[in-house]
């Protein structure tokens, strides 16, 4: 069933409204976020992770059960949205005014995973932060009948569409604002592959283009919006495992390896680009990253034990409790 964030994070959301009800100065009811928390969640494996404004705090999504949580700065943990066997995985996540997108995936180590789900599965929930609600669910797999999916990540342009990459079928989505009659935005063989993921991550540029990358081949690429059929291949910075990115500052930053943070620039509108910072302390098989207040945080997800259970076809190995979030310096 849905769970009110209201409800299920109430221990968290009362001190901060506590604390805000003596001023109107957001600077002042801003927290302090540390250079890196520590979390505690039952087996939560958080593949994804945004921030919640209205929160002030970190949302989490769940590989193993397809919920989203989340974190304040002292590292407390709760359940935000739990969304029956609907949300098999929650994996990348955004927030986007007073909504919170989901994408859904199944890679077979759910709760909530069934033979005809696991590695079948790309759909983008949109749920309402307020009520926890759900407000849309989008099934973006049956646009591509007979093909493995695995939706991954998201991102919007500046009118609000949403872009979700696949990381088993060669396509990146497009999800109006309205939400209504999505679509396959892109499909190309430089986007396939047989062996582990392929688009992971990906990212908006002002300039009206999507970057990508394709996590197996450690591949940047560029993708016009008004030309999707032209996809470049952005050369000069190899980043095998690339996973979460985010643009800051026309500069690229991509969690890549499972143990690194690399911040990428081009000087040529993204046709080449370069490595020019990596930030490798404290990262352990990291996934996605997010933007809070000029800074980056970084997820330690226990990635690499998600893929042994793929591999072992044993979701009962996962039983860890403790994350993380690291700030890059």
């Amino acid at each position: 069933m849905l769970r009110s964030p209201y409800s299920a994070c109430k221990f968290l959301i009362l001190s901060l409204c506590l604390t805000a009800c003596n001023t109107t100065d957001p600077e002042f009811n801003a927290p302090v976020i540390p250079e890196r928390i520590t979390f505690s969640a039952a087996r939560q494996y958080p593949e994804g992770i945004t921030y919640a404004p209205r929160f002030n705090q970190f949302l989490v999504g769940s590989i193993t059960q397809g919920k989203v949580g989340i974190v304040d700065e002292k590292g407390r943990y709760a359940d935000l949205i739990k969304d029956d066997k609907l949300l098999i995985s929650s994996v990348g996540i955004k927030v986007r005014g007073s909504q919170l997108y989901v994408c859904n995936g199944d890679q077979g180590v759910s709760d909530k995973s069934e033979p005809q789900t696991a590695l079948k599965t790309a759909g983008l929930f949109i749920y309402d932060l307020a009520s926890g609600l759900n407000l849309r669910r989008v099934d973006l797999a049956a646009l591509l009948p007979d093909a493995n999916h695995f939706a991954n990540d998201i991102a919007f342009d500046d009118q609000g569409n949403a872009y979700v990459t696949d990381s088993f079928a060669p396509v990146i989505y497009k999800v109006p604002s309205d939400s209504t009659r999505p679509s396959i935005f892109v499909n190309s063989p430089l986007f396939a592959g047989t062996q582990g993921f392929n688009l992971n991550g990906i990212v908006y540029h002002p300039d009206k283009y999507l970057i990508v990358v394709k996590s197996n081949e450690g591949k940047l690429f560029r993708i016009d919006l008004a030309n999707p059929n032209k996809v470049v291949e952005i050369t000069g910075a190899t980043l095998p495992g690339g996973d979460g990115m985010l643009l800051y500052k026309n500069d690229l930053y991509v969690v890549n390896g499972r143990n690194r943070v690399s911040q990428i620039r081009s000087s040529d509108g993204w046709q080449t680009a370069s490595i020019v910072k990596t930030d490798s302390v404290g990262y352990s098989q990291a996934t996605t990253n997010v933007l809070v207040n000029d800074k980056i945080y970084t997820l330690n997800a226990r990635i690499d034990e998600v893929s042994a259970a793929v591999t072992a076809k044993n979701p009962a190995q996962l039983q860890a409790t403790l994350y993380s979030i690291q700030q890059f310096k």
